[in-house]
Parts: C-alpha cells; sequence; structure tokens
C-alpha cells in the first residue's frame, strides 16, 4: 500500500470533539431555518397582536426586519473570538450553543412582533459563535492531513440542520403549530452540557494558552494591524458577499415554494409541506456542495475554487428566482425545486471559510479573527435585507429583488485575487 494515501487514524478525543462540533454546529443550522419555515403563520398570529394588519406585504416587511435583526445578533458575536483565544474554544463553544438553543425556545412564548424580534437577536449572539468556535477546533484539533477534510464534513453540519428543520416542520410544524417548532429549538442544550463535560481543549491552544494570557495586546486590534489587516478584510469581505447572496435565497425560498405551490392550486397544509420537500432538496446539494470543496481546493487552490462556487451562485440565484419563479403556474415550481439542488451545491462555498480562515491566523488569535470575519459581514447583510424587504414591498414580488442579489458575487469574484492563497501550506502555530 502506499503510505502516502494511509491518513492518521484520529484518537477518541478528536472524534468526539468533532461529533460535539457537528451536532452544535447542525442543530445551529436547524434553528435558522425553523425561523424561516414559521415566519408566515408566526407572523399571521403576531401581527394583530401587536397592532398591524396581516398582508403579504407585511409578512414580507416585519419577516425581513426580524431577519436583519438576527444578523446583527449574528453579527455582534465577533466578541466570542478574544474570549475564546483566552479561556479556551470548547467552554466558548458549549456557551454560544446555551445561549442560541434557550433564546430559541424562548422564541416559542412571544406575545408580539417584537417579542420575537428580541428573541431572535439574542439567539443570532449564540448562533453567529457557534462557527467560528467550532471551526477553530476542528482545524487545531485533528492531524494536518485531516483537517482541510473535516473542515467540509463539520460545515455539511449546517445543512443537515436544516433537512432537520424541513422534517420537523413536516410533522411536529404541521401538526402543532409554530410555537412547537421553536420549542424544538431546545434541544442543543443536552449538546452544550456534553461538550462540557466530556471535550477537551486542543493541545495546539492548550500549549499557547499561556502565553496568550500573559499577552495584553488586544486581539481584535492585532488581527486588524499589519501583518494581518489585509488577511483579515478581504476574507470578511468575501464573507459578506456569501452572507448577501445565500441568505436572501435561503431566506426567501421557503415564501417562494409556499407561492408557487398554492399558485398551482395546492391547499395551505400542501403548501407546507413542499417546503419542508423544498428545504430537504436545497439541504442535500448544499451538503454535496461542502465535501467536493474540499478535494478541489486542493486540486486548485482556495481562490480559484471559491470563484467556481461564485459564479454557480451567480447562475443558480438568477435561473430560481429571476427565471423559474415566473414561469407558468404547472412549469414554475417543479423546475424551481431542480434549481434550488444546483443552488445548494454552490451554497457549499461556505465550507471554503472553515477550511481556509484558520490556515491565515496564528493560534494566539485564530479565534479572534475567525469569528470577526464570519461575523461583522452581517451588519451589511442585515442593511441589504432591510433594501430587499423594501424592494419586495414596493414590487410586490419575492422574485426579482432577491435575483438581484446575484450582483454581489460579481463583486465577491473581483475582491477574490486579493485573497491570499493557502494551498500545500501546514496550519500556522
Amino acid at each position: 500500500m502506499d503510505r502516502s494515501t494511509v491518513r492518521t487514524k484520529l484518537n477518541r478525543q478528536q472524534i468526539i470533539g468533532f461529533w460535539a462540533a457537528w451536532a452544535g454546529w447542525a442543530l445551529d443550522g436547524m434553528d435558522s431555518v425553523i425561523y424561516a419555515l414559521v415566519l408566515a403563520p408566526a407572523l399571521t398570529e403576531l401581527l394583530p397582536k401587536s397592532g398591524y394588519t396581516v398582508t403579504p406585504g407585511a409578512i414580507g416587511q416585519f419577516g425581513s426586519i426580524l431577519f436583519a435583526l438576527f444578523l446583527i445578533g449574528w453579527g455582534l458575536s465577533f466578541l466570542w473570538g478574544p474570549i475564546a483565544d483566552r479561556f479556551g474554544r470548547t467552554k466558548v463553544l458549549a456557551v454560544t450553543i446555551l445561549i442560541y438553543a434557550v433564546f430559541t425556545g424562548a422564541a416559542a412564548l412571544s406575545q408580539s412582533v417584537w417579542q420575537l424580534a428580541l428573541f431572535r437577536l439574542l439567539a443570532g449572539i449564540g448562533i453567529g459563535g457557534e462557527w467560528a468556535m467550532a471551526g477553530t477546533y476542528v482545524a487545531e484539533a485533528w492531524p494536518e492531513d485531516r483537517r482541510k477534510m473535516g473542515a467540509g464534513y463539520l460545515q455539511t453540519g449546517y445543512y443537515a440542520g436544516f433537512f432537520l428543520a424541513a422534517l420537523l416542520n413536516f410533522t411536529v410544524g404541521a401538526s402543532y403549530g409554530w410555537r412547537a417548532m421553536f420549542l424544538c429549538g431546545l434541544s442543543p442544550v443536552v449538546v452544550a452540557i456534553a461538550t462540557l463535560l466530556r471535550v477537551k481543549e486542543p493541545k495546539r491552544w492548550e500549549q499557547r494558552a499561556e502565553t496568550v494570557r500573559r499577552d495584553r495586546r488586544n486581539s481584535l486590534i492585532r488581527i486588524l494591524t499589519a501583518p494581518y489587516a489585509g488577511r483579515t478584510l478581504t476574507m470578511s469581505a468575501l464573507l459578506t458577499v456569501a452572507v448577501i447572496g445565500l441568505w436572501a435565497a435561503a431566506v426567501y425560498e421557503p415564501a417562494a415554494l409556499s407561492a408557487l405551490s398554492k399558485a398551482q392550486g395546492m391547499s395551505g397544509p400542501e403548501a407546507a409541506r413542499m417546503v419542508s420537500y423544498g428545504t430537504g432538496i436545497l439541504s442535500i446539494g448544499t451538503i454535496i456542495g461542502c465535501l467536493l470543496l474540499p478535494p478541489m481546493a486542493e486540486r486548485w487552490g482556495r481562490r480559484r475554487t471559491l470563484a467556481v462556487y461564485f459564479v454557480a451562485m451567480m447562475i443558480t440565484i438568477v435561473a430560481g428566482f429571476g427565471w423559474a419563479f415566473y414561469l407558468p403556474p404547472g412549469e414554475a415550481l417543479p423546475v424551481f425545486l431542480v434549481v434550488l439542488f444546483f443552488l445548494g451545491m454552490a451554497g457549499g462555498n461556505f465550507a471554503a471559510y472553515s477550511l481556509w480562515l484558520p490556515e491565515l491566523f496564528g493560534t494566539e488569535i485564530r479565534a479572534t479573527a475567525f469569528a470577526f470575519c464570519t461575523s461583522v459581514g452581517r451588519f451589511i447583510g442585515a442593511g441589504v435585507n432591510f433594501a430587499i424587504a423594501a424592494a419586495v414591498s414596493s414590487m410586490g414580488t419575492i422574485g426579482a429583488p432577491v435575483a438581484f442579489t446575484a450582483v454581489a458575487f460579481a463583486i465577491g469574484l473581483a475582491i477574490i485575487p486579493f485573497a491570499r492563497e493557502t494551498r500545500g501550506q501546514a496550519l500556522p502555530d
């Protein structure tokens, strides 16, 4: 046997740690999609209680406002990075899981639109931190010859959560309503407790922990000054592009499917089940895209691979929301579902950041950089989401405003050449 093809065997702690991180990320994805899936019924009940009239335009407008507030919460999660660099990855990972679980469950108690908005804001702070902590942990805990594929495996968790949310919507949501769906979001509490009890810190971090604690320099300032400033700003810009495009498509996908289903003559429950099917299709495509990305990145390089995914995002967003959505009722739904699968594959571009970001920063600031780059773009994404909401309201349609977000990926293609290529380089100490 060619020894070059033999991979380092993972030890028990590495396996347990990975599954804790993966499960937290999967339940994180489930939490994010639960909101999109129950948006219409939740707002239909809460808008009148808040003094607003229920109309399709009002649901779209308030839905976008709530999602923008969720993105702001996610943006604030960059604060977890410096804490994790100083006190450890697994402890902070557990806390972030606990926060998003508690406030997702609390959303079931909402009696007004603004209570729901507050709970989504607070849940977003936990959700955003979980990705940074999980990605940093896997990069540091897994051996060098396994960590790159580990990034792809980790990212599948988030989209497995999409599939889990769709399954819950098909069963729990259809039978017991939107409040029961949010209560399901309490389940990650178990993962948080298990993480605290069973998962140890990566040795790479433990070896540098005392040095980090003695270092009084602010880690946020360090990633924004030489030699890291260019890397931080470039990767933050690329994440912003990904957030604007993919999140617009993912958030409006359930509403688009519901509209297309009803236009085809389906009842409310039938349309809800079709939304679950569509979300499942989207998640399967994205999982495949996540698994394909690491070997592509190793063969072609990080920059070229991300460019391929960005081009695919441009094409599929326009094809789905700018073309398929406006086909005649008998044709639109099946074509839209086909496009959703390929849009999902292109959405696997998020796996690039789990692989690439840890390679750009040293251990003492890695979590800070990961959290910052994956979070700050959410503030811009929140602003874009307000603009999309205004466009949906004024145009009276979902398709065209979402299709226009494909422009973000054209901007991303212009930014990619400025990113630092790390193919073939080991994770820095």
